[in-house]
């Protein structure tokens, strides 16, 4: 019974020597590989979050402002989980605005106005 392990160890050991070497051979060409190169200009990605910030204002109302780092764009809401409306500055240091919005400022102090509301300092 050994004396045939060993045989079929011996076997398996030189069908192993004799094996030829795997050839891999690439698919079918790439008929889009042009494509992506004209394509044209380069995907411009959304601006990554800074600066997520709780503001308390005068009137003792919270405010939950998001800045990003295009330093055009930052998001307001009114409740923590609420949909945050979009301000956009015409230019960075110039104030954020959208519809009866308006807010200046980026640090732990700015001033907020919002529709039905006096502007009003808030802060962090």
């Amino acid at each position: 019974m050994l004396l045939q392990a060993a045989a079929c160890a011996g076997m398996l050991f030189l069908a192993a020597c004799n094996s030829q070497p795997e050839t891999i051979t690439s698919g079918p060409a790439d008929d889009m590989a042009g494509a992506d190169n004209a394509a044209g200009a380069p995907v411009k990605l959304p601006p990554m979050m800074t600066a997520s910030k709780t503001y308390r204002c005068d009137d003792n109302s919270l405010v939950y402002i998001d800045f990003f780092n295009d330093n055009v764009t930052a998001h307001v809401r009114k409740d923590k989980s609420g949909t945050p409306t979009v301000l956009t500055a015409p230019e960075k240091d110039k104030p954020f605005v959208a519809d009866g919005y308006t807010l200046t400022g980026t640090g732990d102090n700015v001033k907020l106005a919002m529709p039905g509301k006096k502007e009003q300092t808030c802060k962090a």
